[in-house]
């Protein structure tokens, strides 16, 4: 698999409750939880000492963009890590909240909708050769992106007029465009949004907002993964072929409603096929791709993950229950039902739906799973917490992580981007850090050096 930049920002929904009822206002419980990154802050920004960003987003959802990972696994620990900095900063508000004599409990979900009916979103970040165009991005990357739910997919309750179901996706529903620069209106499966937070001759930044956020670390390694492959099978030159579809929007929900799989889309080449075969096809391109270039560990890994779960859709999901969040989720619900008698339409099974992505341990079903050793994972609970603070150490986040640290250390003021460090002292440089892949810099060790 090619070096590249990866990056991850997941939107968490947020709320406070006593007894089942809404106890204060999505901003003013934003503000108990951003209180102790920003005193008295309601729009938090801030980048913290392990490379990633943590802010407050559209809507009073928090929102954590994780350091430039060069690693796939990295890309998934360094997620992971970011669910505990949000819980982190919970149990922090919570307290607060006490002390002010305000009872309730704070949830944080890491989902993609509420029960208004808003979504909010995961979105993926690839550096990409500008070597390649976007319209053949785009052209080869859509119809992977819309059947690709059927083994990324977070799941979903979903009433419609013809009662209630179970779907694949919950973003796959609010998905309105192939193409377009919104990410909060008109969202699209692929975001013109260009900023490579790089050189931008050679790179550009693709912007995918189509996916679910992922509970099982699974699920976000065959997201990321799966997606590096085709991008190098695309920039290589190695797969030509054309499976635009006649109408990606209505084919995305359309496999979304139909957990069976056998939903068929339009090509518009005339052909008539499902979500599986045509992920199977992807697949087989990228074996070929594999066997001629020599893949390396990651690369084979990948492929090997992506061919069994491939095999085991096309044979019986419920053999994922491990894996992919919608059937794990799925599972876990029908056993419920079957247990107490219920139906699809009891608020209670809508309200499982929520828990199961609740991100506190003690309290989510997922994590609940987790503990029980129910579901496959592909990193540990020590790894992920030395995350919380430690940067990757091969790309630009562990400069940027170096500095924060040490100018927190030392009570230095300072200011810091994607792309520039820089201490709050006039006679002192803005330094410019355009290379992603670069970890070392003597200008930033330099700087450092003189605190």
């Amino acid at each position: 698999m090619k070096r590249r930049i990866f990056g991850l920002e997941n939107e968490y929904g947020l709320t406070c409750t006593l007894n089942g009822q809404r106890r204060l206002s999505p901003d003013n419980v934003a503000r108990y939880l951003f209180e102790k990154v920003i005193p008295g802050a309601r729009n938090a920004n801030v980048f913290l000492e392990n490379g990633a960003r943590l802010y407050l987003d559209t809507g009073f959802h928090p929102e954590y963009a994780t350091p430039e990972c060069d690693d796939v696994t990295e890309l998934v620990i360094h997620d992971k890590a970011g669910e505990r900095i949000v819980e982190d900063l919970l149990h922090q508000a919570e307290k607060r909240l006490r002390e002010d004599g305000i009872s309730g409990n704070i949830l944080l979900f890491k989902n993609n909708t509420d029960s208004a009916g808003n979504s909010y979103g995961c979105h993926e970040n690839y550096l990409v050769s500008r070597d390649v165009s976007f319209q053949r991005l785009a052209e080869a990357l859509i119809p992977f992106f819309v059947t690709r739910q059927i083994f990324a997919g977070a799941g979903k309750v979903l009433q419609t007029p013809r009662g209630f179901h179970y779907c694949l996706s919950q973003r796959a529903q609010h998905i309105c465009q192939e193409i377009s620069g919104a990410t909060t209106s008109s969202r699209s499966i692929i975001n013109t949004r260009d900023e490579p937070h790089a050189d931008a001759e050679r790179y550009r930044r693709l912007h995918v907002i189509v996916g679910d956020s992922n509970m099982s670390e699974v699920a976000t390694y065959l997201k990321i993964g799966t997606t590096a492959l085709v991008l190098d099978m695309i920039e290589d030159g190695f797969f030509d072929r054309d499976y635009s579809l006649q109408s990606p929007v209505q084919a995305i929900r359309d496999i979304s409603h139909d957990p069976t799989l056998r939903e068929t889309v339009k090509l518009k080449d005339g052909r008539t096929i499902s979500a599986l075969e045509l992920q199977q096809e992807y697949l087989e391109y990228a074996t070929r791709y594999i066997a001629t270039v020599g893949g390396d560990p990651v690369s084979k890994d990948v492929l090997a993950r992506w061919t069994d779960v491939v095999d085991k859709l096309a044979g019986d999901p419920a053999q994922l229950d491990r894996e992919v969040d919608w059937v794990i989720k799925r599972q876990w619900i029908e056993r419920y039902m079957a247990r107490q008698r219920l139906s699809w339409r009891d608020p209670k099974i809508s309200l499982l739906d929520l828990q199961y992505h609740d991100i506190r341990p003690d309290r989510g079903i997922y994590y609940r799973l987790a503990d029980r050793d129910e579901v496959d994972r592909i990193t540990d609970d020590a790894t992920i917490e030395r995350a919380k603070h430690e940067p990757p150490q091969t790309t630009r986040a562990r400069l940027r992580g170096e500095f924060i640290r040490q100018a927190n250390l030392k009570g230095k003021d300072y200011r810091v981007d994607w792309v520039y460090l820089k201490l709050n002292d006039p006679e002192r440089e803005t330094i410019l850090c355009k290379d992603p892949f670069q970890f070392h810099d003597e200008r930033v060790e330099r700087l450092i050096r003189s605190f």
